[in-house]
């Protein structure tokens, strides 16, 4: 008897649907390879049972995973809707149209694109389709072409050089920016001169005078904002002022917060969709959609965007656009909105508690989904308290701070996030309780003595010791915590773990 006839006979009265189509899913995985299936099954059990608090991640419901699983996967489907480089994609064309006209409905923008494969090919697309339309565009009247395979030899040398040596001015990554906005070891700081504008070293904020400055020293061709770890929220219609004095073209990287512009959070001058040129975003994290990317534009950048492919990628995900696009309906129901402001509340419950205990957070605060730990004070690294928590069945990332001494392996710090948490229901006393329960951990954790070697007598950067009682009492509180709130209540790990 298959697991899907046993779980039916079982519940004949109360049967789910979702467990059925995720129960025959596995079902078929497990025919070729078990352990996989498997797999699958336990990393359900390890979400149920530990609390997600990366800020990046969020829980997409069972119908945007369904939209993933199906045979689009199979299809090429390069260019664009009724411009495809292949036969047979009228399918295509319709779900991909659907999922940029949500998209577009969703933010209020011109244009939108879909295939973006991830934020970071987001951005990537984002930095081609700003130099293609900067430095082509012009070319008309000197070249008689913008067609680079019209181009002699000579023509396309002279325009590359063109193309190189432009400047890129974005958030530092130790400020909170992200790695494609020209870290030095990202392919970003590659493709431009980068420039990197910091928080105020003692506000830890953005000071927009400080950027002003800056940009009109440097007069960047992209003046980007946005962030992967910055606490508060951005003046967009400040920092496009700043762009439109230095004739910049104003990007923003909305990743992280999507979900609080879709939701009506973030409104007017905290808006960037209404003010920037261009949007890039994932369409997981707070927008609780599957992994994926999304570029918004103004439609003075859409001939060029469009033209991802060749640009940048080939073919593009038929079976995650699906995906997108229920994710984007979803986010239009009036629902979503409620959700999005319940993510700021329960943030502000956190981190007043976390304050309260004596935490040190990065700008004393948070506007937004996401706070950053500043855990010196504890004699501990990022590191070090990561994998502390994470014995304590709470799940978040360490995460530089700015100016951090530490540097970006073992940090100086923690970042939390609201999102998924908030999905599975809880509210703010909740966050109350797990503010308490992370301090009980920091402050029971100590950093290692390394007894060997040229570092004898130093403190470890990555070795610990936790408490023993410290780690029992917090753990009975989480698991106290979670036992109310089980995600996909509608799947039954009991007949699962049969796989």
């Amino acid at each position: 008897m298959s697991l899907v006839q046993e779980y039916i006979n079982q519940n004949s009265n109360n049967i789910s649907t979702e467990m059925i189509a995720y129960l025959a899913n596995l079902e078929l995985v497990a025919k070729v390879d078990k352990e996989v299936a498997q797999g699958i099954v336990k990393e359900l059990k390890d979400q149920r049972t530990h609390l997600k608090m990366i800020a990046s991640e969020n829980y997409c419901s069972q119908a945007v995973q369904a939209a993933m699983g199906n045979l689009l996967t199979d299809k090429y489907a390069e260019g664009f809707p009724h411009h495809r480089f292949y036969a047979g994609c009228e399918n295509v064309d319709m779900i991909e149209a659907k999922a940029a006209d949500y998209a577009k409905e969703l933010f209020g923008a011109d244009h939108a694109y879909v295939q973006a494969h991830s934020g970071a090919d987001a951005n990537m697309l984002a930095y081609w389709t700003i130099l293609s339309k900067r430095i082509q565009e012009p070319e008309i009247e000197k070249y008689g072409t913008t067609d680079p395979g019209k181009l002699s030899r000579e023509d396309w040398e002279d325009l590359k050089k063109q193309l190189g040596n432009q400047k890129l001015m974005g958030l530092n990554y130790y400020s909170g920016g992200h790695l494609t906005h020209g870290y030095r070891h990202n392919v970003s700081a590659r493709m431009f001169d980068c420039i990197s504008y910091d928080v105020d070293e003692k506000t830890q904020r953005l000071d927009y005078d400080a950027i002003r400055e800056m940009a009109l020293k440097e007069k960047p061709l992209v003046f980007l904002t946005g962030y992967s770890a910055y606490p508060r929220k951005i003046n967009f219609k400040t920092m496009r002022a700043i762009a439109d004095e230095i004739g910049a073209v104003f990007m923003v990287d909305m990743a992280h917060f999507a979900g609080l512009v879709a939701g009506k959070v973030f409104t007017g001058d905290y808006d960037p969709v209404a003010h920037a040129h261009i949007v890039t975003s994932t369409t997981h994290k707070t927008l609780r959609g599957p992994r994926g990317g999304l570029v918004l534009c103004k439609e003075e950048f859409a001939e060029w965007l469009d033209k991802g492919c060749p640009i940048l990628q080939g073919g593009p995900l038929p079976h995650v656009m699906a995906a997108k696009a229920i994710a984007f309906k979803e986010a239009l129901d009036p629902s979503f909105q409620t959700y999005a402001a319940k993510i700021v509340k329960n943030s502000a419950a956190l981190s007043e508690t976390l304050m309260e205990e004596g935490i040190k957070l990065t700008s004393d605060g948070t506007d937004n989904h996401l706070m950053v730990l500043d855990i010196q004070s504890f004699g501990i690294t990022g590191r070090q308290g990561e994998d502390a928590l994470r014995e304590a069945s709470i799940t978040l990332n360490r995460n530089s701070i700015p100016f951090d001494p530490n540097g970006a392996w073992y940090t100086s710090g923690l970042r939390l996030g609201t999102a998924a948490l908030t999905t599975l229901g809880m509210g703010v006393e909740e966050m109350k309780e797990i503010g308490k329960v992370v301090k009980l951990i920091l402050s029971n954790t100590t950093a290692n003595t390394i007894a060997k070697g040229k570092s004898a007598g130093q403190k470890s950067k990555a070795k610990y010791t936790l408490d023993p009682a410290a780690l029992s009492e917090a753990k009975s509180r989480i698991e106290t915590l979670i036992s109310k709130y089980t995600l996909y209540p509608e799947l039954n790990l009991s007949i699962l773990e049969k796989i």
